[in-house]
């Protein structure tokens, strides 16, 4: 699959790519696959953890992982975006459990009224090991999670452009109210 740069640009465009991937990512998780830019997928369908994989991977290589929300509180009120849900660095290859987790993935969770909300999946390439001065942030917690800037993280420890990447959509459903509890939001 190929990125249409018009797709990239035109109504999906989001703040916190500031290059166009290389590859597309594609993202499995056990009820859904997120292959396609723009997926329209549930909270229910994404609470867990998922694989990644993409074109151009090296089992070799490290890189750092992110997933965002750059629509919080809504898309037209983005006052806490981006909100992050998952940062992690010195992954080998696609191999998520071998990296420095920063912060603990949680799905997405979507404001009720608030509509489609777009997340994006982010993948860098390392030169080098990282050693990050961020706080860990817990699965257990909203703290510190918004306004991260993910232009800003890759410059500060000198990570290229995204070498794959991936959007995807989801709203509010009947399952965010459990995250907003676990996040002690609620």
């Amino acid at each position: 699959m190929v990125f249409d740069v018009s797709e990239w640009d035109g109504p999906l465009k989001l703040s916190d790519v500031d290059e166009r991937p290389k590859f597309p990512l594609t993202v499995t998780h056990e009820c859904v696959c997120i292959d396609t830019l723009g997926k329209v997928v549930t909270p229910c369908q994404i609470k867990d953890k998922p694989t990644i994989e993409w074109e151009g991977k090296n089992d070799k290589k490290l890189y750092t992982v992110i997933l965002t929300d750059p629509d919080v509180p809504s898309k037209s009120d983005r006052s806490m975006a981006q909100w992050h849900h998952f940062l992690v660095v010195n992954v080998k290859g696609n191999d998520l459990n071998s990296g420095t987790t920063l912060t603990e993935y949680v799905g997405s969770g979507a404001g009720k009224d608030t509509g489609l909300h777009r997340y994006t999946w982010l993948v860098y390439e390392q030169s080098a090991p990282l050693k990050c001065d961020e706080l860990h942030v817990s699965d257990k917690t909203a703290e510190r999670r918004e306004k991260f800037n993910a232009a800003a993280f890759r410059k500060k420890y000198g990570l290229g452009p995204p070498v794959a990447a991936i959007c995807f959509l989801a709203e509010w459903d009947e399952s965010v109210p459990e995250l907003y509890k676990q996040l002690g939001v609620a």
